[in-house]
């Protein structure tokens, strides 16, 4: 995986990346998750992790909870098709009980970790833990189970996740998401600006992303 910092440092130089916008308890984006490494590599594209707070942008649109639960038709669709992604991806699906997880402690780990190189493998592990394993990441036990398959300092990056810096620094993500535009999850967004939803618009995402950095590249000829 690569760092943030190394990403914007690669953006700078023109190299092809991608942003991926995502609260972990969102079902589609377990999936996405699971994929987008892979694919990105063969793509020559860089990922940049950016977790946020979809709940957040829910109670601005007036609802309490996911519409998956407010609308139970749509809900009760969305997990016989996301059993149906799955299984074609050959990835477990053990529904998470409740749902949606509250996935506040894991997005500010995430945050706190956005410099560490495993930051990738963290993001994907918690939502494996979450999605086919049905552990509970608002448990601080499971989560510092995760970082430390990465690092021998979980319990930095734990007290890290509760400072004023983090937490202020997830609602700024949370608000930038707000701002540009995104309202579920996963969101891509290439360099332009260009907003991709949905796990299955994740190969879309990442040619258009490639496209940009080769017209930039162009451009500056």
């Amino acid at each position: 995986m690569t760092s943030s910092f190394i990403t914007e440092a690669l953006a700078v130089m023109g190299h092809p990346h991608l942003d991926f916008w995502f609260d972990f308890g969102s079902t589609y984006s377990y999936p996405a998750s699971q994929r987008i490494e892979p694919l990105a590599r063969a793509a020559g594209v860089t990922v940049r992790y950016r977790p946020f707070m979809l709940g957040a942008i829910f109670k601005r649109q007036g609802w309490d909870t996911s519409p998956f639960n407010i609308y139970p038709a749509k809900g009760r669709y969305m997990w016989r098709d996301l059993e149906r992604v799955c299984t074609g991806l050959g990835l477990p699906l053990v529904p998470p009980e409740p749902f949606p997880q509250n996935s506040l402690l894991a997005a500010r780990v995430a945050t706190a970790a956005a410099d560490q190189p495993w930051v990738g493998n963290y993001c994907n592990a918690i939502f494996r833990e979450e999605f086919a394993a049905r552990r509970r990441i608002d448990d601080p036990a499971v989560v510092q189970s995760v970082i430390e398959r990465f690092s021998s300092d979980s319990r930095v990056f734990l007290e890290r996740a509760e400072t004023p810096e983090v937490k202020a620094q997830l609602r700024q993500e949370t608000e930038l998401a707000d701002r540009i535009g995104i309202f579920g999850s996963p969101t891509f967004v290439a360099r332009d600006g260009e907003i991709f939803w949905g796990n299955d618009r994740l190969e879309t995402a990442l040619d258009w992303a490639g496209a940009v950095s080769t017209k930039k590249a162009t451009s500056e000829d």
